[in-house]
């Protein structure tokens, strides 16, 4: 049994629910506390990264005094987030979510969303005693802050006098506000006092809050943070906060504004908090997740997997501009105490285009528009050279400059902790194959192509082009020298081949036509001469490298490049599918990237089995299997295997230890995508005895 603790260890990656409102996202510890929030958006200055530092990172935290045991899981078809606690006293109840409005509500088409962190504590039987505790760290822990408890002036009248609680620091102001309720008759409704928390000793730079309460079976309390109306938020992510500045928002300047709320109509961003409000964004959340996840056309052997993926991958969207993150949460490791920790609060134009493939297969076309509106913008203002960023900024940006935060400990010691991300101007060839197979893939499910779109797509194949013959860094980021990776040769035949593709179906014009095909060709010719190792009989990392196994090579029969009948490939994934100390890359049905004790990648240090490698194993196999048959069954075995890695909510991290833990950040966008392609494809050859030959 688990006891809260003012000394608690962290907690495991994979022991957290992710909630969420498509502009930024929360993590939610198995035991009730917010371990990683950035406010307001992905790509902004955490708040809580109790994750990273379990100091000084801050936390917002509810749960019992006594021991208790706990049970975590999302409301049917939703990201409403409940986790129980439970004592033979008691158990107690937290719904946890960001609101949304339904979507088919008519009643709050005109209401404003509110950006509020909503956590609703209710006992459900006997008697307990619950601490919440809430002590934000402002940007990335750097700042200073006060902290206030004053009047709340958005109670009603009628509710009588309470007292919230007001943090204040340079660049983001907060309050922390509750309502009480009684669900039974004769019972009242809990009484709640908040206190000042002084945790300098462990390294926080302002007082946080508390409150002990005794509640019974059928009182509730709801805490809801969020950024009062009218206050500033000014801190960017590379800013370093100076100590001296961060008093500039005063107390008196903030009565001032609550003063002026109050002494009129409440706007709609400032609702009176009561009961019926909290009650009604619950169910309008509910239902806006409810109404979304059932568009879902899966109807295969494995519908939960798929749709808890489905929600998962919405939850990455940020909804401004369509853009799609990596992962909500940033420096997470890929090996604990080692040093490949990343920041994946950004949108990779590789893992955004796998994305939007997976949403397309599941019926979910709005989505899709919106991400090529998003990336059509990126090709009207393309580098001077033509080329476009291997990421962006969730608004579009090209700056994601690396900065390495010393002050945070890293998840259980593992330092650096980074936030940014200098692989931004890499050279990464691949990217132009998985965008044109995403557009390709967008023209039979979404939006048709204007002209003047056909233009920028024509460009960027006239790049490839030019650029097909030059090495890389590729999909694996690698972090020293280029090479010509097999990987990314075969993704730039697909750009040119999707190319192709679109304007012959389409009918669009293509004057350099001759010109793609036999660049086209050539690249083919090329790979097979060039990452062909004769002796191991397997395609190799690079041609500079052909004896390195590489599991991103699975990728051929997916994206068409080869059938998976090819004697080549065959070849390829049997030795893939061999344990490392055989000479593949595959242990206990988890795939590796690559071998790194024999692969140069410029950041060394260890990492566990990729999970994305794992799931496009899963597929090459399904699509072998249409003609080896003995293999469909190791590809139901290796999916249903991988199945048992997903966490309590079914989720997903980057990748598995030897120990079966989860590692890296947390949810892993591209380890989704890539589930919701081997089911669909397993389903379909399951059922039918084949796979779709083209897109």
């Amino acid at each position: 049994m688990q006891q809260q603790s003012t000394d608690r260890d962290y907690v495991a990656i994979a022991d957290h629910g992710l909630i969420g409102n498509l502009h930024t996202a929360a993590l939610v510890s198995i035991d009730g506390s917010i371990e990683s929030y950035c406010v307001p958006n992905f790509d902004s200055p955490s708040i809580f990264a109790r994750i990273l530092d379990k100091d000084k990172g801050g936390h917002f935290s509810v749960a019992p005094t006594i021991p208790f045991r706990t049970k975590q899981n999302y409301l049917p078809s939703s990201n409403v987030l409940q986790t129980k606690f439970m004592n033979e006293k008691g158990v107690v109840s937290i719904t946890d979510f960001l609101p949304r409005q339904a979507l088919s509500s008519a009643i709050t088409q005109n209401k404003p969303m509110l950006f509020w962190l909503v956590r609703r504590v209710e006992v459900i039987r006997g008697k307990l005693p619950i601490r919440m505790e809430c002590a934000p760290a402002f940007n990335y822990a750097r700042d200073n802050h006060q902290t206030s408890i004053i009047p709340d002036e958005s109670i009603p009248e009628a509710c009588g006098a309470q007292k919230k609680a007001l943090f204040e620091s340079k660049g983001l102001n907060l309050d922390l506000r509750y309502t009480t309720e009684s669900t039974l008759e004769n019972v009242s409704a809990p009484s709640v006092s908040l206190n000042t928390l002084d945790l300098s000793a462990k390294g926080h730079l302002g007082l946080g809050v508390y409150s002990e309460m005794t509640l019974e079976e059928g009182q509730c309390v709801t805490f809801v943070l969020r950024i009062p109306p009218g206050s500033q938020i000014g801190v960017s992510k590379g800013g370093t906060g100076s100590d001296e500045d961060s008093e500039e928002n005063s107390h008196d300047h903030w009565k001032e504004n609550a003063r002026k709320i109050v002494g009129s109509r409440r706007p709609g961003n400032d609702p009176y908090l009561t009961k019926d409000l909290v009650h009604n964004l619950l169910r309008s959340t509910n239902k806006y997740w409810n109404d979304w996840i059932r568009q879902s056309t899966y109807t295969g052997s494995w519908k939960e997997a798929v749709n808890r993926s489905a929600l998962a991958l919405k939850l990455l969207i940020y909804e401004p501009t369509g853009a799609v993150v990596a992962s909500p949460t940033f420096s997470l490791p890929e090996y604990i105490g080692g040093g490949r920790n990343w920041d994946y609060r950004a949108s990779w134009i590789r893992d955004s285009s796998f994305t939007l493939y997976a949403l397309i297969r599941l019926g979910f076309t709005h989505e899709a528009n919106a991400y090529m509106e998003f990336i059509f913008e990126r090709l009207r203002n393309k580098n001077p050279d033509g080329s476009i960023q291997i990421m962006y900024t969730i608004h579009g940006g090209k700056d994601l400059e690396e900065i390495e935060l010393t002050h945070l400990d890293g998840h259980k010691g593992s330092k650096p902790v980074r936030i940014g991300n200098g692989a931004a101007d890499h050279l990464q060839l691949d990217i132009y194959g998985e965008l044109m197979d995403c557009i390709y893939l967008g023209q039979k499910f979404g939006k048709p192509l204007a002209y003047d779109d056909w233009i920028l797509v024509r460009e960027l194949v006239d790049y490839v082009v030019a650029h097909r013959n030059e090495p890389d860094l590729s999909i694996w980021e690698v972090r020293n020298k280029k090479r010509h990776f097999t990987y990314s040769k075969i993704m730039l035949w697909v750009a040119i081949d999707r190319g192709l593709r679109l304007a012959e179906k389409r009918s669009l014009p293509c004057p350099r036509r001759n010109e793609w095909i036999a660049a086209r060709d050539e690249l083919y010719e090329e790979i097979m001469n060039k990452a062909w190792n004769k002796e191991i009989q397997a395609f190799g990392q690079s041609y500079e490298e052909n004896d390195v196994m590489d599991s991103a090579i699975l990728i051929m029969p997916l994206v068409f490049f080869m059938q998976a009948s090819d004697p080549r490939f065959m070849n390829t994934l049997k030795r893939i599918l061999r344990t490392p100390e055989r000479g593949g890359l595959t242990s206990n049905n988890l795939v590796f990237r690559y071998d790194v004790s024999k692969a140069s990648d410029g950041v060394g240090g260890e990492e566990g089995t990729f999970c994305l490698c794992t799931l496009w194993c899963v597929e090459a196999l399904t699509r072998a299997g249409v003609y080896d048959k003995t293999l469909l069954p190791r590809a139901v075995t290796m999916f249903e295997d991988f199945l048992l890695y997903l966490n309590h909510v079914g989720l997903c991290t980057e990748e598995i230890t030897d120990a079966g833990d989860a590692l890296g950040n947390a949810v892993q966008g591209f380890t989704h995508v890539t589930l919701i392609s081997a089911a669909y494809n397993l389903s379909r050859t399951l059922t039918s005895g084949k796979v779709g030959n083209e897109l």
